[in-house]
């Protein structure tokens, strides 16, 4: 057998003696490594699923161009309801706005009272509402929904509209809760990290200081420091690497149970994260869980190669 087969042998059978010496402790840091790239992968796929549901819902934000009615009481609907002339001014206007405004909708009161009532259809307050107490609109779809304001600000205070509403508003709040969530879930991960170091760094002492003497004659004889740390650091990247897949094996279950067979078939209204965004999380799990391990370790066996 060639001197390298021997010293990858010999090798191989310190990392296994070195788990098979400490198996409470190896068990603990694959548990603790397993929770804490899973917190992480969350709120990787937390991320994914606010950046998703973005996409979904920024590319289908309207703006409403609310027309003056009888009952309207702003400054800009003193004369009453908009005039047939101001319709086609502000159709006119919207068109020489194209391409960005791709979609262009008129909402008559009739088809504001048929859309009110459907979707009120089971509400009391349906009973007591007439087509002539709901406004006209003109519901505008844009190419490009991050220049909203561009319409916002040519329309509002304009004679003959009561007011201009853009969806992405109430969007926009309802991300930045979500985003507060995704920076939680990180947080908790990004701390469970910090305990999995200590952790691997107190396993490693253990292990070490339990096998110091014969560190120590290895030393003596002429071992290199890095045939010393590699048992240690294989122990360690083993425990990364078994949490990273128990890890991977929990993402995967939240995405094709969790989210495809359960959430998804109660909340249709939106879209959900894929599973590339799994496989990347998993390999981000993967190997930052990997590199923890091996950095913690090399620095936590330092001590130990002094003789």
């Amino acid at each position: 057998m060639s001197p390298f087969m021997t010293r990858v042998r010999f090798v191989l059978g310190e990392v296994w003696q070195g788990i098979s010496r400490s198996i409470t402790l190896t068990i603990a840091l694959i548990a603790t490594f397993a929770i804490s790239l899973s917190l992480l992968g969350v709120s990787l796929l937390v991320g994914s699923q606010v950046n998703e549901m973005k996409d979904y819902w920024f590319d289908k934000v309207e703006i409403s161009i609310f027309l003056c009615t009888s009952g309207s009481d702003t400054a800009t609907c003193t004369n009453g309801p908009a005039t047939e002339a101001q319709k086609s001014q502000i159709r006119t206007d919207l068109e020489a706005m194209q391409p960005l405004v791709a979609e262009i909708f008129f909402e008559s009161q009739q088809d504001a009272y048929n859309r009110f009532i459907e979707r009120f259809k089971s509400s009391p307050i349906s009973a007591n509402v007439t087509p002539d107490q709901l406004p006209e609109s003109f519901r505008i779809k844009l190419s490009n929904p991050e220049e909203f304001i561009t319409v916002v600000n040519k329309f509002t205070s304009r004679p003959g509209i009561e007011a201009v509403r853009d969806q992405r508003a109430t969007l926009s709040k309802l991300f930045s809760v979500l985003g507060g969530l995704q920076a939680l879930a990180l947080g908790f991960g990004l701390a469970m990290l910090v305990v999995t170091s200590l952790l691997v760094g107190n396993t490693i002492r253990v292990t070490a200081y339990a096998r110091r003497r014969e560190i120590g004659i290895m030393r003596l004889v002429g071992a290199s420091k890095m045939a010393l740390r590699l048992p240690f650091l294989l122990e360690a990247v083993f425990g990364a690497l078994v949490g990273g897949i128990i890890a991977t094996g929990i993402l995967s279950f939240i995405k094709g149970y969790l989210v495809d067979q359960v959430i998804a078939t109660s909340f249709t209204f939106t879209s959900f994260f894929g599973w590339q965004a799994v496989v990347s999380a998993s390999i981000i799990c993967l190997v930052s869980g990997t590199l923890l391990a091996f950095i913690t370790a090399w620095f936590g066996i330092a001590r130990h190669l002094k003789v």
